[in-house]
């Protein structure tokens, strides 16, 4: 690790390949913190749908940005006290996330706040633009990937064990076109950092994955 770099792992790649659980893993394994930015997103996203607001409507938008109270504790969402947890990972809020992430507005906001919760180091923090804009010098960078069938298959599989009954060829279609979104929006789009480590988990396991990340970061402090 350079003088500059902030003792940190950065964990970036496309939905659905299991980012959250991994970087929760490796962040106990290291006896180091888990900052949930995709869950500080889905509870933006739950705000809104909540206040029934629209993302055109910006002076209000704006309010509701300006006050908008979110926590972490453990892995536990708080949205205003209220603890949201299972709430933002509904199907609506699924539908919704893609583009309250990509507002430039309401990632500002986000983005300030995951920044000076990861400035003291020690963390393992996962998204989208992790390594490329919230937290440029992290020590340890890994993009996260998998194949879309591959995630499509561990999300239809999750909707199954909570008694869901979802389509196979709905949850692949949705992957999809969330991959393209995130990959071609305006602000912070997916990208693979210059200076991150590519993994395809496509035939991993998730202990694997994470042994191989926390094996990685210990041999490149």
């Amino acid at each position: 690790m350079t003088a500059s770099a902030l003792p940190l792992i950065a964990i970036d790649g496309p939905s659905g390949v299991g980012k959250s659980t991994t970087a929760r893993r490796a962040a106990a394994r290291l006896g180091w913190q888990y900052l949930d930015t995709g869950a500080m997103y889905r509870a933006a996203t739950l705000a809104l749908q909540r206040a029934g607001l629209s993302l055109e409507d910006r002076p209000a938008l704006e309010r509701l940005l300006a006050g908008l109270d979110l926590a972490q504790e453990g892995t536990r969402i708080f949205l205003a006290g209220e603890d949201v947890s299972e709430a933002i990972r509904s199907q609506e809020v699924t539908r919704g996330v893609t583009p309250v992430s990509a507002d430039a507005r309401v990632r500002e906001v986000l983005v300030e706040q995951q920044r000076r919760v990861g400035a003291s180091g020690r963390w393992v923090v996962d998204g989208r633009d992790i390594g490329t804009v919230v937290f440029p010098h992290a020590c340890c960078k890994i993009f996260l990937t998998a194949s879309p069938e591959a995630r499509a298959r561990r999300r239809f599989l999750e909707l199954e064990a909570k008694g869901q009954a979802p389509l196979f060829e709905d949850v692949l279609a949705d992957q999809r076109r969330r991959d393209e979104a995130d990959s071609t929006r305006a602000v912070a789009p997916l990208r693979k950092a210059a200076d991150a480590v590519e993994l395809d988990s496509s035939a991993m396991t998730l202990d694997q994955v994470v042994d191989w990340i926390v094996a990685r970061h210990l041999a490149h402090p």
